[in-house]
C-alpha cells in the first residue's frame, strides 16, 4: 500500500469561506464580503514603528513567548482595559496571529481521543484544530429567540461526555455578531469548573463593541471593550482567553496575536511555539507595542465608522424578502437567516456568479449555520452600497 495522508489531517474538511473566495478570486469586479477584513490598511504610525524597529536591528529570534516590552504592554492593557492585573512573564504568550495562538493552547490541553465541545455557529478554525489533535468536535449551536442567539445550556449539559476536555466559546461572536453576558459568561465558568474543562474564550474581537462608544473616552487609554471572562475568572482557573492584533489595528497581514491563561499552560504553549513558528516576528512585535501605546483614537474611529456601516447595511437588508437578521452588538458580521436556503455554499456560489458579491456560507460555521449567509461589513461604504444595490434585485427575484 502506498504512503497515505494521516486520518487525522483528513478529517479537517476545507473552507466553504475560502472556497468561495477563490472562485471570487478568479472574476473581476467583485464586491468582497466574504472575509473577516477591512480593506482600510494599517495606520501609517504602526507601519513607521515597524520600520524603525528593522532599522534599529529587530530582525532575528524573540523569546518564544514574545518581546518582554511587549508582554508588558499587554500587561498594562489589561489592567487599564478591564481592572485585571497579569503576570507579564508567566501569564501572557505573544504568538504569529491569533489562530497560532488557538493552535497551541488547543494542543496544549487535548490528547488524542479527548473531546472539545465548541459554542457554534462559529469560526471553524477551532473545530478543525481539534481535529487537527486527533480529538473529536461537540458541535453545540446557539438558539435563535426572535432576533436574538442564546447560548443553549441544556445543549452543553448533554454533549459532555467523560472525554470532554474543552470548551470553546467566541464573544464578540464571529459569525453572529453577538456578545455573551454577564450571566452566560458566569454559567460558561461554572459549568467549565463543574466539569473540570478548560474553558477557551476567542475574545479577537473584543474592541469592536458597539455599547462601548457610550463609555467616556479619556484621551489616549483603553475603553469601550466587550466583557472580557478574565474579569469573572481567577488566575488559577482554567481559562484561556485568544487574541490578536488583526481586527482592532487593521493588521491582518503582519500574523500577530497573543493568549492569557494560567500558568503551566502559557509555559506549555511558548515552549509549543518554537515547534510551529519558533516566535512572532520581531519587528512586528515592536509595532504592535505601537499600536497599543497610540492606537485608542484610531480604534474608536473605527469603531464608529464600522455602527454606521451596520446600520446601514441592516436597513438596506432588512427590507429583502424572506431575511431574519439578528441583532448584532459586536464585531463586523451580519448573520442573514433565509428563507428556503437548504444549501448555503450553493446559493452563496449562485449569488457570486450572478451579482458579483462574495458572501461567506452559513455551512461554514458549523451546527446551526446551514440556511445563513454572513456579510462582512467592514469595507468602505462605496463597496457596500455597491453590494447591497446589486443584491436586492437578487433577493427580489427569488
Amino acid at each position: 500500500m502506498p504512503a497515505q495522508i494521516s486520518s487525522s489531517a483528513l478529517a479537517v474538511p476545507s473552507s466553504r469561506i475560502r472556497q468561495i473566495a477563490e472562485l471570487a478570486m478568479s472574476m473581476e469586479g467583485v464586491s468582497k464580503l466574504y472575509f473577516g477584513e477591512s480593506n482600510v490598511p494599517t495606520p501609517d504610525f504602526i507601519k513607521r514603528a515597524a520600520q524603525k524597529a528593522m532599522a534599529d536591528g529587530y530582525t532575528f529570534y524573540t523569546e518564544n513567548a514574545g518581546l518582554p516590552s511587549l508582554r508588558r504592554a499587554l500587561a498594562r492593557y489589561y489592567s487599564e482595559l478591564h481592572g485585571v492585573e497579569l503576570d507579564p512573564s508567566s501569564e501572557i504568550a505573544v504568538t504569529a496571529s491569533g489562530v497560532q495562538a488557538l493552535n497551541v493552547a488547543i494542543r496544549a490541553v487535548l490528547d488524542p481521543g479527548d473531546e472539545g465541545i465548541v459554542v457554534t455557529p462559529g469560526w471553524p478554525n477551532g473545530s478543525a484544530i481539534i481535529q487537527m489533535c486527533n480529538a473529536a468536535v461537540r458541535e453545540v449551536p446557539c438558539v435563535l429567540d426572535g432576533r436574538c442567539y442564546a447560548i443553549d445550556f441544556d445543549a452543553l449539559e448533554r454533549a459532555v461526555s467523560p472525554r470532554s476536555r474543552l470548551l470553546i466559546y467566541t464573544s464578540p461572536s464571529n459569525p453572529l455578531g453577538t456578545t455573551a453576558t454577564a450571566e452566560e459568561q458566569e454559567k460558561l465558568l461554572e459549568f467549565a469548573r463543574r466539569h473540570e474543562l478548560w474553558l477557551l474564550a476567542d475574545e479577537v474581537y473584543e474592541r469592536i463593541y458597539y455599547p462601548g462608544l457610550a463609555e467616556p473616552a479619556e484621551k489616549g487609554k483603553p475603553s469601550g471593550a466587550a466583557p472580557s471572562i478574565l474579569r469573572k475568572c481567577t488566575r488559577d482557573d482554567a481559562v484561556i482567553v485568544i487574541q490578536s492584533f488583526s481586527k482592532a489595528y487593521c493588521m491582518t497581514g503582519w500574523r500577530l496575536g497573543w493568549l492569557v491563561g494560567r500558568k503551566d499552560l502559557v509555559s506549555k504553549a511558548s515552549q509549543l511555539t518554537e515547534y510551529v513558528v519558533s516566535n512572532a516576528p520581531s519587528f512586528s512585535q515592536r509595532a504592535a507595542e505601537s499600536a497599543l501605546l497610540w492606537g485608542e483614537d484610531t480604534i474608536r474611529q473605527m469603531v464608529c465608522k464600522l455602527r454606521e456601516n451596520r446600520d446601514f447595511c441592516l436597513a438596506a437588508l432588512s427590507k429583502f424578502p424572506g431575511v431574519t437578521i439578528p441583532n448584532p452588538d459586536g464585531a463586523f458580521y451580519l448573520f442573514l437567516k433565509v428563507e428556503g436556503v437548504s444549501d448555503s455554499f450553493e446559493f452563496c456560489k449562485r449569488l457570486l456568479m450572478e451579482t458579483r458579491v462574495g458572501l461567506a456560507p452559513g455551512v461554514a460555521f458549523g451546527a446551526g449555520g446551514e440556511g445563513n449567509v454572513r456579510v462582512c461589513y467592514a469595507s468602505d461604504r462605496p463597496i457596500l452600497e455597491e453590494a447591497m444595490a446589486r443584491l436586492k434585485p437578487f433577493f427580489e427575484s427569488r
